[in-house]
């Protein structure tokens, strides 16, 4: 059986020609490859340009907001309303009577003292009969801050009675704040933390 040449072709693979200069076919390849490169990198940044979904909307430059309803609006919807609790109220007169019905008005007193309540059911200082302290420290402070902002936002528009109820309030809920927290740092101790004093009586 007669054998089988096997051919082989010989490939120049040398850069530079013995001139010392870059061989012509290797030169033409490196521009090939450079182009090729190019058009891939183009074609992946434009597939990735395409891909990325547009920036969130940050917090701090938030959508227009809609415009506010007229001051005509604005006057029937409030008289409406008012003229819905004055009907919701002479119903209750007549079922509650006059005293107990009073005490349906809200005041800024009675808001901030519900706010002072709900302060001190998430320290876990006030708790409902017979069930266990719920501690909330993040509530909590959310609730004390909400009050600061209100000391803040009303400021010259409270009486001197308001003014001093809300500064006993605020110092009262964060020197709980601080000695609930201190005494979670330490370990349970129900003996550390104190019961609040309650702040001025309302009216």
């Amino acid at each position: 059986m007669a054998n089988k040449k096997e051919e082989f072709r010989v490939t120049d693979r040398r850069l530079f020609t013995p001139e010392g200069e870059v061989r012509p076919d290797v030169a033409e390849e490196e521009s090939r490859a450079q182009t090729t490169q190019a058009e891939q990198t183009s074609s992946g940044a434009l597939a990735a340009t395409q891909d990325v979904p547009p920036p969130p909307v940050s917090p701090e430059s938030p959508e227009p907001q809609p415009a506010p309803p007229s001051a005509e609006e604005q006057k029937t919807q409030s008289d409406a309303y008012h003229q819905s609790t004055r009907d919701l109220d002479d119903r209750l007169r007549q079922q509650l009577g006059e005293q107990k019905s009073q005490n349906l008005e809200m005041t800024f007193e009675r808001f901030l003292a519900s706010l002072y309540m709900t302060a001190l059911l998430q320290l876990g200082l006030v708790h409902e009969q017979g069930a266990q302290p719920q501690i909330d420290l993040m509530g909590a402070r959310q609730t004390i801050d909400t009050i600061g902002l209100l000391k803040d936002k009303t400021k010259g528009n409270l009486t001197a009675a308001e003014e001093a109820f809300i500064q006993n309030v605020l110092y009262e809920l964060r020197m709980a704040y601080i000695e609930v927290t201190n005494a979670l740092a330490r370990g349970p101790r129900p003996q550390d933390v104190s019961d609040p004093v309650p702040p001025t009586k309302m009216r």
